[in-house]
This record gives structure tokens, C-alpha cells and sequence, in this order.
């Protein structure tokens, strides 16, 4: 199959930001402007809207640097590789890139929009950066694309649309049971910050103990063979659960070494080095007695029947409480939120009946989450498998050298080949 560079076959140029010192390029401005966040939050591929608008000035400042509807946008820094396609008029900042198409009978949108997710793996290994890992124009330029003809390209397009809708709409469903979980907490409790309904308030601390994980030892290392032992990262910790995807195991003479730095079933943990300090989950059945990194603390319930360890890690991934976190990390080097930070949280506190049917309502909600999840995962699998059919070509069939040869399995091959003639 043919294959162009897409500097022959598209224009390019990135955007620019308009000076923040000056109030005349932002104050009432009218003129979409997108950043990398605007193709992020753009689930369904295209960008109706931007967070922030700039003025006739602020667009002259930056060499009129607009984008027509129906623009292919690529992101050269952070989420390289990122793509929307503008459903509006806009400007960019000059962390991305704008793609037009030369010819459209010779090249369709769409097809090059999910050719450029097919190769984001390419461009991620081709970005350089140390704080904000970004690709040049050169880079797009010199990218080759297979070409077929515009009705398959369009073909390969409309497939692949399908495949991506049926992934976004089991997304919109796990957003919905999302919102619900917050509605109905909303609904028993009120607003926790307001605390209209008047419900006690205490520290984290008078309810609760947390304690740290602990480092694998120097010069020992973690395995993928499950050893019986499993070890608890902050990778394993988000949204709620604790999981076992990507979990690794300790050696028995290694576990041995740290074997009181370990978790119960429904012990709360919390991660607090790194770039997702504020995570919480649950630690399931099957990682009862796991270990856990130095990476995560376990907030232990002193006594449940006032506090429900369920209502409590739902309670700390509201988003009042994680700004609360984010507020208390520490953020000089390498971010760290300090055990004492934790015990200083301020806990909305109601009657334990109310937390326990709550906890029992979330566990019907998340039963179905789990199920819209699961069906994400297979519509994931089904776009990541199409995306690869349509553009990953299969590696050549070489020939083993002569000398390596069968003659007899040859003779047969040519044979049937003659008669197939």
C-alpha cells in the first residue's frame, strides 16, 4: 500500500498564547481558545467549547493563528498524541498543532484522526522532555501514512466510529452511576461543608488510626509469579478499590521481612507519594492479609459501630476533601502527604444507621457500575482491536535461508502452487 508523508499531504501550524499580562487579549473576549484540557474533556472527538475565550487582539497577537471548523487538532506536549476535531471556530495555544487536508479526495478526516491514535505509542518513544514530554512540527511532518483508497479510508472510518460510540456510551453510563452515588449522598447527608442538617463533625484522628506500608528491602525485588504474597502499590489504589490488575508478589523470605506492614479485608488505604496522592480504596476479600507500599497508608476504623469504613472511603473521595488533601501535600521534591495531615481531615460524622444505608445503597450502585465497567473494558478491547486491524500492517513472511530449507516440504509447496495456477 502507497504510503505519503503527511507534510505533503496536510497543512500544519500550531497556535500561540497571548500574554496574560495584558488585559486587552483576554477581558471580554469572544474567540474560542483551546488548550490541551479542551481536547482532553472532548469525549466524543470534537471540540464544541473552550474553558477560555480571547479578543481580536489577543488572536492579532498571536499572528491570527485560527482554526475553521472541521480542523483536525494534535497535541505536541503533555498528552502527545492527544487528537480532536474542531466543531467551531477557534484558536489554539502552541502546545497544538492544527491540521488541515490539501486534497480531500485524497485524504478523509476521520481516518486520519484514528490513524494518528494508532500511532501514539510512536509519538510517546519519539518525545523528548524532561518536565513535559512534547513533539516538533518536523516530527508530524515526516510521519508516513498508509493510503488507500478515499472510499475505504472512509470505510475504515465509519467502522471504527461505531466501535468507538458503543466505548463512549459505556462510559456516559459509569459517569451517570457516578453522579448518582454523589446524589444520593447529597440527598442523606446533605452539603458536608454547609452541614445544613447538622450532623457532627470530628478529625479524622478520634475516629480512626493510620499507619504507613513499607518498602520492599534494599537489593530485594517484587515478581509477577503469584508467590501467595501479594503487595499492595499505589498503582493498585483508585477509584474506590483496591485492585489485583498489574499486581506483583513478594518472595516468602522477602515478605517475611515486612510481614506487619500488612492490610485486613475492607481496611481504607490512601496514597500519599507521587502524582496521585488522595486516591482511596477499599481492600478486597482476596487481598486480605497483602502488604502494603510505604507509597499508602491504611486508615483503620476504631470502632464500627460509629463509623462505616464504606460511607468513610466515599466520604474522602468527595471533591471538597481531596482539595482539602491537595491543600495539605507537601509539595517541595516529591509530593508527600504526611500521616499527621491525614489525621487533621475534618469528618461529616451522621448516625450510623444513615452510613449504613448508604453503604448498602452504594453496594447495588456499584454492582451495576461494575457491570457498565466490564462492558467498557470488552468495547475498549474492540477498539484497540479494529484500530490495530486497520492500520497495523502484519510483519512480512520471510524466507529461511537456503541452507535451512526443507526440499521436500519446497517441492511440495511449488507443486501446489502449479496447480493453483
Amino acid at each position: 500500500m502507497e504510503k505519503v508523508r503527511i507534510g505533503e499531504l496536510c497543512q500544519m501550524q500550531s497556535g500561540g498564547t497571548p500574554s496574560r499580562k495584558s488585559s486587552v487579549f483576554w477581558e471580554n473576549g469572544t474567540i474560542p481558545w483551546a488548550k490541551i484540557s479542551d481536547l482532553e474533556t472532548s469525549n466524543d472527538g470534537y471540540v464544541y467549547s473552550t474553558e477560555e475565550l480571547i479578543t481580536e487582539k489577543g488572536l492579532q497577537s498571536i499572528n491570527n493563528r485560527f482554526f475553521k471548523k472541521g480542523t483536525l487538532l494534535l497535541a505536541m506536549y503533555g498528552s502527545v498524541g492527544k487528537t480532536a476535531i474542531t466543531g467551531i471556530d477557534l484558536t489554539t495555544n502552541q502546545a497544538i498543532l492544527g491540521i488541515n487536508i490539501k486534497d480531500v479526495e485524497r485524504l478523509d478526516i476521520n481516518y486520519l484522526r484514528y490513524w494518528f491514535q494508532s500511532i501514539k505509542e510512536k509519538l510517546l518513544n519519539r518525545a523528548v522532555g524532561v518536565a513535559l514530554m512534547n513533539i516538533s512540527l518536523g516530527i508530524v511532518k515526516d510521519l508516513e501514512i498508509p493510503l488507500p483508497s478515499l472510499s475505504e479510508q472512509k470505510s475504515i472510518a465509519a467502522k471504527l466510529d461505531k466501535a468507538d460510540e458503543i466505548r463512549r456510551l459505556n462510559q456516559q453510563l459509569i459517569g451517570k452511576y457516578d453522579a448518582l452515588t454523589q446524589s444520593l449522598f447529597l440527598d442523606m447527608f446533605g452539603d458536608p461543608v454547609k452541614n445544613e442538617k447538622g450532623f457532627l463533625k470530628v478529625l479524622l484522628k478520634e475516629q480512626c488510626k493510620i499507619k504507613g506500608g513499607k518498602r520492599v528491602p534494599k537489593g530485594e525485588s517484587l515478581i509477577k509469579e503469584n508467590t501467595g504474597f501479594p503487595y499492595i502499590k499505589a498503582g493498585n489504589i483508585k477509584n474506590g478499590k483496591v485492585t489485583t490488575k498489574d499486581l506483583e508478589f513478594l518472595l516468602p523470605e522477602t515478605q517475611k521481612k515486612i510481614k506487619n506492614y500488612i492490610v485486613d479485608e475492607g481496611d481504607v488505604c490512601i496514597t500519599v507519594v507521587g502524582a496521585n496522592i488522595g486516591d482511596i480504596g477499599i481492600v478486597p476479600k482476596e487481598l486480605h492479609k497483602a502488604n502494603l507500599t510505604e507509597n499508602a497508608n491504611k486508615i483503620l476504623v476504631k470502632n464500627q459501630e460509629i463509623l462505616d469504613s464504606k460511607y468513610l472511603a466515599f466520604y474522602l473521595q468527595m471533591e471538597f476533601v481531596q482539595k482539602n488533601i491537595s491543600k495539605k501535600t507537601m509539595a517541595v521534591g516529591v509530593p508527600k502527604l504526611a500521616l499527621f495531615r491525614i489525621e487533621e481531615l475534618e469528618l461529616l460524622l451522621p448516625p450510623i444507621q444513615l452510613q449504613n444505608q448508604f453503604a448498602e445503597r452504594i453496594e447495588k450502585i456499584e454492582a451495576q457500575k461494575q457491570l457498565a465497567q466490564d462492558g467498557l473494558a470488552k468495547s475498549e478491547a474492540l477498539f484497540q482491536r479494529l484500530l490495530q486491524e486497520a492500520f497495523v500492517a502484519p510483519a512480512p513472511v520471510t524466507s529461511a535461508p537456503l541452507s535451512d530449507r526443507n526440499p521436500v516440504a519446497e517441492r511440495s509447496r511449488s507443486q501446489r502452487s502449479r496447480s493453483q495456477r
